[in-house]
């Protein structure tokens, strides 16, 4: 049961943030990128284990120095869409672009 009402929120965050989306772009954006979904998981992890605050610890760093690849991933995205591509190339080079300062991310974290 308590997975399905983490499921549930979850998937009614990216919908509501979808739909915001279609109508006001800037503002779902702002919104799918604020620190709700980071709030979520603290709470999913305290939740799972109350006492465990290094986890919690851990995933607050992980996050804050992966602010910098997720700017990088919406950098990409940016400029990709002013160049007018594709979305699958859009997404390609984006995640690529990602997945690079993510390794690099990983690198200077352990």
């Amino acid at each position: 049961m308590q997975f399905a009402l983490k499921l549930a929120i979850s998937i009614t965050v990216i919908i509501v943030c979808s739909q915001i989306g279609k109508r006001f772009p800037t503002l779902g954006g702002l919104i799918a990128t604020m620190p709700l979904t980071g709030v979520i998981v603290l709470i999913w992890l305290y939740t799972d284990d109350p006492t465990n605050t290094s986890l919690m610890e851990g995933y607050t760093k992980g996050a804050l120095w992966g602010i910098g690849p997720t700017i990088l991933f919406f950098l990409s995205a940016f400029v990709c869409f002013q160049m007018h591509f594709s979305l699958g190339i859009v997404l390609t080079i984006s995640f690529a672009v990602w997945f690079m300062g993510a390794c690099i991310h990983q690198l200077f974290l352990h």
